[in-house]
């Protein structure tokens, strides 16, 4: 019997996994390919996560932009993680790797029995489901449409996307709205095209149609670039065909050949946070799984980081006590009080970011990108920051024009 059973081989499963070990707990990871590779490329902002090791890091631009319809420098430092070397860090030996999939879990007072797909059964006495959006053991993936973030993305070498932007090899892009001149033919290669105009009078490309997308440029470290075409959140999310077309009228109006290997993207932004009915208490959701994605980006990965010690220490200092003890010690670490509260504020600003139209989206983000950084800072990575994520979302409200405003309102 394990103390700790981690359903979920993904970053943050690891994460976990080797955070109980390193607590003193016998813990066991399950996933149906616990060794594969980690193919998404990911990125953190480098105040969230200072003891990174550098094995772990592929990439630190020296600069950082977004542009709404201008051009900001973001003063923070930006990471592109090593994915080999962060598997490396986060890894255990001491950790039992049980290659399954798990369908089901039973409850009771000494501790919870895990079902496999063949049949296996598996004991622990706290149970983590890290199994992403399927949430396979607290509550499962939710009916009905939700609100996605999707991209479509192409690595290709820096010097040719330096027609996107100068030194594309040590210079990260976080989003890019401004409109781009569409190459001839339409989504098809037609000529048909979807342009509809623009605030200003101007036709917007057959790039950002009827449903906006921005640009996102990411240096790999090794002479290679992502450029990638994304759709910050739209319930249901745009699918990744139309936003490959999107990505190569971009490529093509800056004269760069749209051919390398791609990465697509698609992340459930509104996932509710995890249920407490008979049964689930004594599940831990973790990563993804417990409501760690933050609407407005997309990100979870860095949180999940973080929070592994936190949850970790908290089960071994409650194990004494019983496995539901422990599980609900887990609990409490995850959603204190103040990360209950700004949970609801990101749900209300995804709301209303659902809404913007193409015009609004370019517009609300040069309002962001000129706020200060520890304003920044708060509003993407404090997760438990209340008065920072209000001071932000409140100086957003109070400098927006009176559309803008109302659609900030919700």
């Amino acid at each position: 019997m394990s103390d700790v059973l981690v359903a979920g081989g993904g970053p943050a499963g690891w994460a976990l996994a080797g955070a109980c070990v390193r607590r003193g707990l016998a813990t066991t990871l399950v996933d149906p390919a616990p060794h594969r590779p980690w193919r998404h490329t990911y990125g953190a902002w480098s105040d969230e996560l200072p003891g990174l090791p550098p094995e772990a890091i592929a990439a630190a631009p020296s600069t950082t932009l977004a542009y709404g319809t201008r051009e900001h420098h973001i003063d923070r430092g930006y990471l592109v993680l090593a994915n080999d070397g962060l598997r490396a860090w986060l890894a255990s030996t001491q950790v039992a790797v049980v290659t399954g999939k798990v369908t089901s879990a039973d409850h009771g007072p000494h501790g919870s029995t895990v079902l496999l797909a063949d049949g296996r059964r598996l004991a622990a006495a706290v149970v983590v489901d890290a199994s992403g959006a399927t949430r396979t053991l607290s509550g499962g993936t939710p009916r009905g449409p939700r609100a996605e973030q999707t991209a479509y993305g192409l690595i290709l070498p820096a010097e040719v996307t330096n027609r996107l932007v100068p030194d594309a090899a040590d210079t990260a892009v976080f989003m890019d709205w401004r409109e781009h001149p569409a190459s001839p033919g339409g989504p098809d290669g037609s000529g048909a095209g979807n342009d509809e105009p623009g605030r200003s009078g101007r036709r917007r490309s057959g790039v950002a149609g009827r449903t906006a997308s921005f640009c996102y440029l990411l240096p790999l470290g090794d002479g290679s670039v992502l450029v990638e075409e994304t759709s910050l959140a739209r319930r249901p999310g745009v699918p990744a065909a139309e936003l490959a077309g999107r990505l190569r009228r971009r490529l093509a109006a800056a004269g760069v050949r749209a051919q390398g290997r791609d990465e697509r993207v698609r992340i459930v932004l509104d996932l509710p946070l995890p249920g407490r009915g008979p049964g689930r208490g004594r599940v831990v959701p973790f990563g993804v799984a417990a409501g760690f994605v933050h609407p407005a980006t997309g990100y979870s990965l860095a949180t999940a980081l973080r929070l592994a010690p936190v949850v970790a220490g908290a089960v071994a200092e409650a194990f004494e006590a019983g496995p539901a003890a422990a599980s609900v010690a887990a609990h409490r670490a995850l959603w204190t009080v103040e990360a209950r509260a700004v949970h609801a504020l990101r749900q209300h600003g995804l709301r209303a970011l659902l809404g913007m139209s193409a015009d609004q989206l370019p517009e609300f983000f040069d309002l962001f990108f000129t706020l200060g950084p520890a304003t920044q800072r708060a509003f993407t990575s404090g997760r438990t920051d209340l008065p920072g994520t209000a001071a932000a979302m409140g100086a957003l409200f109070h400098t927006a024009r009176p559309a803008l405003r109302r659609r900030l309102l919700g």
